[in-house]
């Protein structure tokens, strides 16, 4: 049987096993085109000389083939279940798949140091803040109460509050020094009015005549007036009362008048 490249128009010798394989595509040896060769297929060469083989048009309906030569037997349900049961060969090219690979997962990136260092971060910013409002939240009722409390459970000692306007000064008198002369002697009580212990505060004391000009004015640091150490160090007291002595320098007779002030 003969075919022939519609591109370089060469004519091949073909068999029946080519076109089987080839499904009757084929190669040309001469220019390297493919073409279907069964559009060309010729069992005898026209005489020479010629151009190209008569093309073989496909038909309207496919031809019909009845003559049967084998027909496979069908396969019952049965032989199909032994066919398809597993055999000792069957096992013995099954691959598993190790463990390690079945349960490994998608590694995923760490936050926990980036929540860490950020909880860090926002607590340090909360100590400041709170260290720098501390008088404030010391002073206020509800939240003076609260650390309070979680100090007094820690064994700590909260910093101390300066609230000069909770002291109320609740008598006052001068006396002529009773020991030293040219002296004068000034006792005062005061109470401490404030929700919270405050350190004792700067006294001010001014003496003044009888057209209220101050002669004389004398300020007072708590370890001046203080000799108790620890009294010192504790503080005054919420709602605690005390009797101060102080000794200042008689102005002479002109002092007629005096007051004290907080600081």
């Amino acid at each position: 049987m003969y075919t022939q490249c519609p591109e370089c128009l060469s004519v091949f010798s073909v068999d029946a096993r080519t076109l089987a394989q080839a499904h009757g595509f084929v190669m040309c040896g001469h220019c390297g085109a493919g073409f279907d060769c069964i559009g060309t297929l010729a069992d005898q060469l026209p005489p020479e000389p010629f151009n190209e083989l008569p093309s073989h048009e496909p038909g309207v309906e496919p031809p019909r083939v009845d003559l049967v030569v084998y027909r496979p037997q069908p396969v019952t349900a049965q032989e199909t279940a032994a066919d398809t049961s597993p055999t000792q060969d069957d096992f013995a090219n099954l691959i598993i798949t190790p463990r390690f690979a079945r349960d490994q997962r998608i590694e995923r990136p760490r936050r926990w140091p980036w929540i860490l260092a950020c909880t860090l971060f926002l607590l340090g910013l909360a100590a400041q803040i709170g260290w720098a409002l501390r008088d404030t939240l010391i002073a206020d009722p509800t939240t003076g109460a609260a650390l309070r409390q979680a100090c007094a459970a820690l064994h700590c000692q909260l910093p101390s509050v300066r609230g000069v306007d909770k002291l109320r000064l609740l008598a006052r008198d001068v006396q002529t020094h009773p020991t030293v002369a040219g002296a004068l002697m000034i006792s005062a009580t005061i109470r401490n009015d404030a929700a919270f212990t405050q350190p004792w505060p700067v006294v001010t004391i001014r003496l003044s005549d009888a057209n209220g000009k101050v002669l004389a004015m004398r300020r007072l640091e708590p370890y001046e007036y203080l000799d108790d150490t620890d009294q010192l160090r504790h503080g005054l007291a919420a709602g605690a009362s005390t009797a101060l002595i102080f000794e200042v320098e008689d102005p002479g007779r002109q002092a007629v008048a005096f007051d004290l002030g907080f600081e």
